[in-house]
């Protein structure tokens, strides 16, 4: 049998002193070599854990032993079978928290690298300019409307448009990809990449309808009058505050306004597109996930000075990932740790100043596991600051289920689904992704769309909701 590095084939990526002056990628990806070479560190199992941690099923042990024998395009077709979207998933799923999770290498070693393997096969298929589109099957003469163009959607779209439904998208932004567009930054998921795959979506039949506001151009029951079952991956768009004093004073984002600006809009190539953006030497971001690591890189590569980053709790505590913490880290991110603001204060023309924090302690778990932050009291502080962002979270955008009444949601504002099936208390409708969890991960939006999809497929063909 042959020895197994002990450790992941490393990725090559932008050095830190470079990349925070650019909003290129920060990876580069494997080449073949480096892609086999890290393939050959599957054992293979008869039992493939791995595969009981990917939320969409793809058959992992499968496509890395086509990668081991170099078929790359049998490779990236095994994964297409479950994903439409591996170049995406490669790149910003958490496969440590999931599929390498499992994987029985971990047990001693590192992982196998399934992420970037799976990044590997999507981008060899994008260079080579094979993208191969599967048979369609004949009609089965059903309609279905996707409302919301995110993973969620694009997967639910996928599964149904793939067993021969009509299928309609809407999404009320003027580009298709919910939050792979306008919140996850060029330097962590370049959108060419989105389009590319959005646009195999379209090769499958689906009808992708951008600027529609379903609540307001439409209501659901409307759409039901056209359709045979509706699908709601609409996402969490609303913003959380913290709720502190001086939180509205000029130059305070929240996550969802400053990163649609700088990627959706390109703020950062400013004036060639025409969207503006503060840009000031003393930013903070407040929070500590993916979307708080992403504003903290934002602004620094938008020419802020510092670019500090305020958390209630320790680093072990953070929810984003470790590699984007690691990437924060070395680009500069100044951490101010088991911190939190209290509040703001401007000048006389209402522009933010200062924030005054406090220290906080660790007390006993709460709810999610993780130890309650506690203020430490009069352990107050001062930070100078010109511009504020607040990325502690958000929650669905009422527009639906205000326009909807018999769509039954959460104290939280999530819609209620049966989690087997995706179905709501609508007849009808399903939902599924960030507008029934809560903020989640894209690959968890993905599953709940293929769960949905086949729940609408069951009910299409059996009428029994």
């Amino acid at each position: 049998m042959a020895i197994i590095s002990p450790t992941k084939t490393p990725m090559r990526e932008q050095p830190p002193e470079e990349r925070i002056r650019n909003f290129r990628e920060v990876p580069f990806g494997y080449t073949p070599d480096e892609a086999v070479s890290e393939a050959q560190r599957c054992l293979q199992c008869k039992k493939p854990l791995c595969i009981t941690g990917c939320p969409v099923e793809i058959d992992i042990q499968g496509f890395i032993a086509l990668l081991v024998q170099k078929k790359f395009k049998e490779g990236i077709s095994k994964i297409k079978e479950k994903n439409i979207l591996p170049a995406i998933c490669g790149r910003v799923c958490p496969q440590e928290e999931q599929c390498e999770k499992q994987c029985i290498v971990g047990k001693k070693n590192e992982p196998v690298a399934i992420g970037r393997l799976e990044r590997f096969l999507a981008d060899w298929e994008r260079n080579e300019g094979e993208i191969e589109i599967p048979h369609q099957p004949e009609s089965t003469g059903k309609k279905v409307a996707i409302v919301g163009a995110g993973p969620a959607g694009i997967t639910a779209a996928a599964d149904l448009a793939k067993i021969g439904h009509k299928v309609d998208m809407f999404e009320a932004l003027h580009q298709p990809g919910g939050v792979l567009v306008y919140g996850i930054p060029e330097f962590r998921l370049p959108k060419e990449i989105v389009f590319k795959e959005i646009d195999y979506l379209r090769k499958l039949g689906v009808n992708v309808y951008t600027d529609t506001v379903i609540g307001m151009i439409k209501s659901i029951d409307e759409l039901q009058e056209s359709y045979d079952a509706v699908f709601l991956g609409t996402g969490a768009g609303l913003p959380w505050f913290l709720k502190v004093p001086g939180e509205n004073l000029n130059g305070i984002y929240s996550a969802n306004e400053y990163l649609t600006r700088a990627n959706l809009m390109k703020a950062y190539l400013f004036p060639k597109y025409k969207t503006p953006i503060i840009k000031r030497k003393r930013v903070a971001t407040v929070g500590g996930g993916n979307v708080a690591m992403d504003c903290a890189r934002t602004a620094l590569r938008l020419g802020a000075k510092e670019s500090i980053l305020i958390y209630r709790r320790a680093r072990e505590q953070m929810p984003a990932r470790a590699e984007e913490i690691h990437h924060a880290e070395q680009e500069g991110i100044i951490f101010h740790l088991l911190s939190n603001p209290a509040a703001f204060y401007g000048d006389k023309n209402g522009w933010v100043r200062e924030a005054e924090c406090i220290k906080m302690e660790l007390g006993e778990p709460d709810e999610s596991g993780r130890r309650r932050p506690v203020p430490i009291e009069g352990a107050n502080f001062m930070v100078s600051i010109d511009v504020v962002i607040i990325a502690i979270g958000n929650s669905p955008n009422p527009l639906i289920h205000s326009t909807t009444k018999d769509i039954e949601v959460t104290k939280w504002g999530t819609i209620i689904t049966d989690p087997a099936t995706g179905k709501t208390s609508k007849r009808g409708v399903f939902a599924g992704g960030d507008v029934a969890t809560g903020a989640a991960t894209v690959i968890l939006a993905m599953g709940a769309g293929k769960i949905a999809a086949r729940g609408i497929h069951d009910y299409l063909q059996t009428g029994i909701w």
